[in-house]
């Protein structure tokens, strides 16, 4: 079998090999707004054999008392591991990544992707356009919940894929500091989700949405370096909680820059960066 094209996969694709018996699907369906809306539209119909993966249970760890580490921490290495191997995902496996960007719900598949990718698996991908481009291919929708073999999934995790608060702070001059949220909340002057608004002195702000189109497809390599606009300038992501930012992760790696020093995430994000008071806040525009 050929290997899985990274870091997205086209619907085609997935039709051709979706019983291949490598290939394993996560259905990342979620909405911040409606907990329950990414599993009850799994239960309405999925991808055959694909596996829920719920953002806060599956796909984060424990909120900490205090905010530290931030509203969506990353998960326990171990316990991710455990948790792809009960869904029979094993270290040889062809993980396909997929959620549903309408509504502005199109980052939970690529923060699985991002998870799967520091946990040293390489072939995993999201789907270019989500569920609807699998039912816009023609592809077949089930209902009932798979049981798949369990397996053992083995992590190596990438360290140098993830930057503290700490390593924030002391960022040298040469490595751009990029917030993935809407502008309103980079600027300060609207906040819905976080204690206090503003953003980390310093950011210059690149909207995670701008990777995609209005059909919720990823725009190619050249539009995405040009979108956001850091040449090879060495790059930080953050955004609310570490979920939102991924698709700034993954279009990087598109533009031709991997994950990795040079393409890092802030996990915890701005809900990690405010539970100290001592951290600096801006507000306004900042930067080109």
């Amino acid at each position: 079998m050929t290997p899985l094209p990274t870091p997205l996969v086209p619907a085609d694709w997935l039709l051709a090999h979706v019983h291949d018996p490598r290939v394993r699907v996560l259905d990342c369906r979620y909405a911040l707004s409606d907990p329950l809306l990414g599993r009850l539209a799994y239960l309405e119909g999925h991808v055959p054999d694909a596996i829920y993966a719920d953002l806060e249970i599956d796909l984060s760890g424990p909120v900490q008392p205090g905010g530290a580490g931030g509203r969506h921490p990353l998960p326990d290495p171990g316990a991710l591991a455990a948790w792809l191997g009960q869904a029979g995902v094993d270290n040889d496996a062809l993980v396909v990544c997929y959620d549903d960007p309408r509504g502005g719900q199109g980052f939970y598949a690529a923060r699985a992707w991002w998870l799967l990718r520091w946990l040293g698996h390489t072939q995993v991908a999201v789907l270019d356009g989500g569920w609807p481009s699998w039912v816009a291919a023609s592809g077949a929708v089930n209902t009932a919940e798979p049981s798949p073999t369990p397996t053992t999934f083995t992590p190596d995790v990438q360290s140098d894929f993830v930057a503290t608060a700490a390593d924030v702070q002391a960022l040298p001059a040469q490595t751009l500091l990029l917030d993935a949220r809407a502008p309103a909340r980079y600027r300060g002057e609207v906040e819905p989700i976080d204690r206090q608004a503003g953003h980390i002195p310093g950011a210059v702000n690149r909207e995670w949405s701008g990777a995609l189109d209005e059909g919720g497809h990823w725009h190619g390599a050249d539009a995405q370096a040009e979108r956001l606009n850091v040449g090879g300038a060495p790059t930080v992501t953050y955004c609310g909680s570490g979920v939102s930012a991924a698709p700034n992760l993954l279009a990087r790696e598109l533009a031709g820059v991997p994950l990795g020093p040079e393409n890092r995430l802030y996990a915890g994000s701005w809900s990690d960066w405010i539970s100290d008071p001592a951290r600096p806040v801006a507000t306004g525009e900042e930067g080109a």
